[in-house]
């Protein structure tokens, strides 16, 4: 069961305007990135759903978290069908994420009260996520979407609609001034806020580090364009 409600899962989103997007087979791995990412101010932590096993994976990080780091919020993305999504919120996923839009994940999603991020591609599909009941739409891969500038587009006849950009995404000034700007609700970052070269060479500090680059930024950032939940 999760241990956060979806509408305390949404106002954190708003209020970081950042989650890490992240992946790894070995737990021990995986348990070192989210130590350094609580340490560098990060709260909310998507573990991606990515081959055979990754729901083991999870259990165990989630039950780290839960034990060391009660603060994080820890979810899973790249689930595209219902039963994936109810499998991982029997092993206490705080929210679910998907790069596609499926109306089944809505059902057990909204029955179980757990926040749910579809991908959306166009102002259609973000119409029938938000009748279907989510707070927060992703759309993916950002860039190739349309960017900050769909973002923009989209706000002007929907300015209730909450989007969160993945894809695309860069831990800098001028990337995360356009995402923000446009009117983006937080950003889902993966490789380029994690570096893979760093989990090689085990300089998880340097990782920490540079997280609490990107969330003083983001944090600014969010400051100068406030969103609303």
């Amino acid at each position: 069961m999760a241990r956060f409600t979806r509408i305390q899962v949404a106002l954190k989103m708003a209020e970081a305007g950042m989650i890490p997007v992240f992946f790894h087979r070995d737990i021990e791995v995986c348990k070192k990135v989210l130590e350094a990412c609580f340490n560098g101010g990060i709260r909310l932590f998507e573990y991606t759903n990515r081959g055979d096993y990754a729901h083991v994976v999870f259990e165990q990080l989630n039950k780290f978290a839960e034990a060391q780091f009660p603060e994080m919020i820890l979810g899973t993305g790249s689930v595209v069908d219902a039963p994936t999504a109810v499998l991982y919120m029997q092993l206490g996923s705080n929210f679910i994420v998907s790069p596609i839009l499926n109306e089944e994940m809505a059902d057990v999603c909204n029955r179980r009260k757990v926040l749910w991020s579809p991908g959306c591609g166009s102002a259609s599909e973000i119409s029938k996520a938000e009748a279907l009941g989510a707070e927060i739409v992703k759309i993916f891969p950002g860039s190739q979407v349309g960017g900050p500038k769909f973002i923009a587009a989209v706000k002007g006849p929907m300015p209730w609609t909450q989007i969160m950009p993945t894809g695309g995404v860069e831990p800098t000034e001028a990337n995360l001034t356009e995402w923000f700007k446009a009117g983006a609700v937080c950003c889902g970052m993966g490789s380029q806020l994690i570096k893979s070269d760093l989990i090689k060479a085990g300089n998880f500090k340097q990782i920490e580090e540079e997280i609490k680059v990107a969330i003083a930024l983001a944090k600014r950032l969010r400051q100068q364009y406030p969103v609303k939940i």
